[in-house]
């Protein structure tokens, strides 16, 4: 058996093959390249697991690819290809050939092959690196169940590191004790449905599988956690293929993602069973959607992270709860499409929760300060438990330091108990009504200085061009002065 060490290394030298590709621009690349070629050597050996059991059952197993484009076959080193052959039967058969597949029943192996395949474009360009990479990953055994499960925290580390590239690659990274703190509160059940309106590499799927797997105790339990528990919406190609990838490397069999704009549906079309328990999710930010998309929701605005929050509230049961990463714009902003938004979630369902967020949680690609919202729909909202999550010693988040798990521990301890502490207090929600559906922490903060009030950017952009105008008129009325 290969030990994790051993695994590490083998991940490690195919990165550094890849990276000296001519096709091959960085982080992100060189994961992509690596997802799908060990997505293959993964099917091959679940495929062997699935012959091994049916011939313990006595029946005849068929493979569900043709043995031309079985990875034994076309690896092989003996007659298998290389150089420029290579990459042009990858690009030309047999990419093509994975993207057309369809099962012939739900739960059907192939329909995941196909959703990754339709959307994996082969990167590297040298068919005898693309070789040397295949040789290391031929040391890998998924059907070896320790390998597999040292494998799959390795793949974490290398999504994790193309996050740290900075860039667009951040966006589909969100930090994982971040995650494992939103998923314990929120403490998902068996037989109840978990999804995220925009999954990227389905992190929060995946840490909603590992709080359940023990729990799992028979076989029914198993299928239903591994077939009917986890949805999740993707419109990036990359982010959607590295998800699936994800989501199969740490056992579930045939994960529910769907490569779609979330937006694009028209949330009066939402009914019951399009609905959700649980919605886990760190909607994308600062984006602007066209006049079209705008028209799907009841309060129209260009921001998608309030077309996200209307999304999520509409498709979350009745007695289903939710737990969402905010801007902290969305919090402290009165205008009224903020308003009407925060208003729905105050006064129809229970916005029960809101975790200020140290700034620098997103670094490095992102220094904007974010919060968390719980909310349910057991009830209205009574009142609303703010908590500040303090940094450990005081320190600044940084790319090297940032939050860990050791950060979250008191509100774990305190989420249900909702106390009053030095960095938790409870408002009445008609306080919050009355200044116009404020929810940023800061502004009822028994304990800290003075606030400083926040305006809207508008009001900014307002006094920025008056003190530019005085400014200009003091600079011409000193030529003025000057000329006489």
């Amino acid at each position: 058996m290969t030990s994790k060490s051993q695994l590490t290394g083998i991940i490690n030298q195919c990165c550094d093959i890849l990276r000296t590709d001519d096709g091959i621009n960085g982080a992100t690349a060189y994961t992509e390249a690596l997802s799908w070629i060990l997505y293959l050597k993964f099917f091959e050996d679940k495929e062997k697991e699935r012959k091994a059991q049916a011939e313990l059952n006595g029946d005849e197993y068929h493979s569900l690819l043709k043995k031309e484009f079985q990875w034994s076959i076309w690896t092989d080193t003996k007659k298998g290809k290389t150089g420029k052959e290579l990459t042009k039967w990858v690009n030309e058969e047999l990419i093509p050939y994975l993207g057309s597949l369809k099962g012939s029943k739900e739960g059907d192996p192939r329909d995941i092959v196909a959703a990754i395949f339709k959307n994996v474009q082969n990167r590297v360009s040298s068919g005898f690196l693309l070789r040397d990479v295949i040789e290391k990953i031929q040391k890998i055994h998924f059907d070896v169940g320790e390998e597999a499960f040292s494998l799959s925290h390795i793949y974490e580390d290398l999504l994790r590191n193309m996050g740290e590239g900075g860039g667009n690659a951040g966006e589909y990274y969100t930090p994982r004790p971040l995650i494992k703190a939103m998923v314990q509160l929120i403490d998902p059940k068996i037989g109840e449905t978990v999804y995220d309106p925009a999954c990227g590499t389905c992190g929060f799927l995946i840490q909603s599988h590992l709080h359940l797997e023990s729990k799992a105790k028979t076989a029914e339990a198993r299928k239903i956690l591994n077939n009917k528990t986890f949805f999740g919406k993707e419109k990036t190609p990359l982010p959607y293929v590295l998800g699936l990838m994800n989501m199969t490397l740490h056992g579930v069999d045939y994960p529910r993602i769907a490569k779609e704009n979330t937006l694009q549906t028209d949330i009066r079309q939402i009914d019951d069973r399009d609905k959700f328990d649980i919605i886990l999710a760190n909607p994308p930010f600062g984006g602007k959607e066209q006049e079209l998309i705008q028209r799907n929701f009841l309060v129209e605005s260009t921001a998608t992270e309030l077309l996200f929050l209307q999304h999520i509230e509409k498709s979350l049961k009745t007695d289903g709860r939710a737990a969402l990463v905010v801007p902290e714009g969305v919090l402290f902003q009165t205008n009224m499409a903020y308003q009407a938004v925060k208003k729905k979630l105050l006064t129809e369902c229970n916005l029960h929760t809101v975790v200020s967020l140290p700034a620098g949680v997103f670094l490095p690609y992102s220094a904007v300060k974010t919060s968390l919202i719980f909310f349910d729909k057991t009830k209205t909202t009574k009142n609303v438990w703010f908590y500040e999550v303090n940094l450990v010693a005081d320190k600044k988040l940084t790319k090297k330091a940032g939050i860990g798990e050791e950060h979250f521990a008191e509100l774990v301890k305190l989420y249900k108990k909702r106390e009053n502490t030095d960095r938790s207090w409870l408002v009445p929600v008609a306080k919050i009504l009355e200044s116009g559906c404020n929810l940023s922490a800061g502004h009822y903060n028994p304990h800290g200085p003075e606030e400083i009030e926040l305006r809207e950017p508008e009001e900014y952009a307002t006094q920025i061009r008056e003190l530019l105008s005085k400014a200009l008129k003091s600079v011409d009325d000193l030529i003025g002065e000057l000329k006489v």
